[in-house]
């Protein structure tokens, strides 16, 4: 059975959006080969509406190890609003995503998100969220609302830490398992 493993920067008070304050002061070599390494051992890749917007955009023109991989690999984007994908190898998924994400685990490989919204809030409410990398950044980012924040309410899962790893530009990669029965405890 696969997995659904989650990798979302968070800068330290908790913002997952508006990385143009926050993020990509802390980007470089050695993040870049992590995030390389986490694409390269998935199968496939799993992400919501504003995501695949955004990737669609940025990669499909792109060359080079990371775009070659990224618009190979198949793509599911969960979206009640979209009909079709531009993407190539991106399937849409318009119906009951926890059942579609089980399937996807049922099938094998692991399947890889980025960002942490509704998808994600989705999957750790339905016990299908096995393994979450946070990367916190050692940054206030002192911007957005409810909806930018990694914190939201109705999440409820224990999670195990399975690691950590301290990169050179300050940022800490949290790594954590969340165990069968941490769904809703």
């Amino acid at each position: 059975m696969g997995k659904i493993i989650n990798s979302t920067f968070v800068s330290v008070d908790g913002v997952i959006n508006h990385m143009d304050v926050w993020h990509f002061a802390y980007t470089d070599d050695e993040a870049q080969e992590i995030a390389m390494e986490q694409l390269q051992a998935s199968e496939a890749m799993l992400m919501g509406r504003n995501t695949y917007d955004v990737y669609a955009s940025a990669w499909s023109g792109r060359d080079g190890a990371y775009a070659d991989k990224i618009n190979s690999m198949p793509k599911y984007v969960a979206s009640t609003t979209l009909d079709k994908a531009g993407w190539n190898n991106t399937t849409v998924i318009k119906g009951d995503l926890a059942a579609e994400a089980a399937e996807l685990k049922r099938r094998g490989g692991d399947v890889l998100m980025h960002g942490f919204g509704p998808v994600a809030r989705t999957l750790i409410g339905n016990g299908l969220l096995d393994v979450l990398h946070l990367w916190v950044h050692p940054h206030f980012a002192g911007v957005g609302g409810p909806g930018d924040m990694l914190l939201g309410e109705g999440n409820s899962a224990r999670l195990e830490l399975a690691g950590t790893r301290i990169l050179k530009s300050g940022v800490v990669l949290l790594s954590y398992q969340v165990p069968a029965t941490g769904a809703g405890e």
